[in-house]
């Protein structure tokens, strides 16, 4: 079963760049048991792994801006560094699993808000981009770098935010640039160095499940493989506007865990 659960997950994450924190995490909770640290830390190495596969082909393919995956990178990756290094230090990696449950059920519902308001925030920053381009254009590279500090933070503390937050930022700040596939690639290649930092320090805080970590990729790799061949075939609006639906009902149910 477990497997099967990474192969679904897989697959939404190759097809839209979207749902990997963001769907397992609360699978393992909800629906295996597992504790929500050892979940958190577990996902974050599997989505880096299972994502490696799926950025391989969409470089092939070359839908990779790795501009774009540097600016996300110089922040989200020092963040991710000193939220690590507050969990250590300051033993915040024992706090209690209903806090981790709470913060993941409201990390859910602002990543399914922000893909409810993906195409609408698409279009504000398009209009921005068009009425006033030198201006939205200076401000691109500071705004990218803070979008991923906020990336860092929320992915290590939940796992969740990398590529459904991720996405939503891009299609805002990115708006001529990104077309719908550039968008899977570019996302999905910067959520592997974070979710790796990021799985690491879990690691070395003793929240991965070997096993469990194992089981989830057997599903997974083929699943992402399998996605990144149909993204560009898929009805991506469609899909994540099913994903939002998901999210927000998980949310409220953890809620209530």
């Amino acid at each position: 079963m477990r497997s099967v659960a990474g192969l679904l997950v897989g697959t939404v994450v190759g097809i839209t760049g979207v749902g990997g924190g963001a769907l397992m995490t609360p699978i393992l909770v909800l629906m295996f048991g597992i504790a929500p640290q050892t979940a958190v830390g577990t996902d974050l190495l599997y989505a880096s792994i299972t994502k490696m596969f799926g950025v391989a082909v969409h470089h092939n393919h070359g839908t990779v801006d790795w501009g774009i995956v540097r600016r996300l990178a110089m922040g989200s990756l020092p963040a991710a560094a000193a939220t690590l290094a507050w969990m250590h230090y300051g033993d915040a990696h024992q706090i209690k699993s209903g806090f981790i449950i709470t913060a993941v059920a409201i990390a859910l519902i602002i990543t399914a808000l922000g893909m409810l308001l993906k195409d609408w925030l698409h279009r504000v920053g398009r209009s921005l981009r068009v009425t006033d381009e030198s201006y939205f254009k200076h401000l691109q590279p500071a705004a990218t770098v803070a979008a991923g500090v906020l990336l860092g933070v929320l992915v290590t503390l939940t796992s969740i935010g990398a590529g459904a937050l991720g996405t939503v930022m891009l299609v805002y700040l990115y708006p001529m640039r990104l077309n719908a596939s550039k968008l899977v690639g570019t996302d999905l290649a910067h959520a592997i160095p974070l979710a790796l930092i990021a799985g690491l320090g879990h690691l070395s805080l003793g929240n991965v499940d070997y096993g469990l970590l194992i089981s989830l990729l057997l599903g997974s790799i083929p699943g992402v493989l399998i996605g990144s061949f149909i993204s560009t075939r898929a009805p991506l609006t469609f899909i994540r506007y099913a994903i939002a639906i998901v999210l927000g009902a998980v949310a409220i149910k953890m809620f209530t865990v």
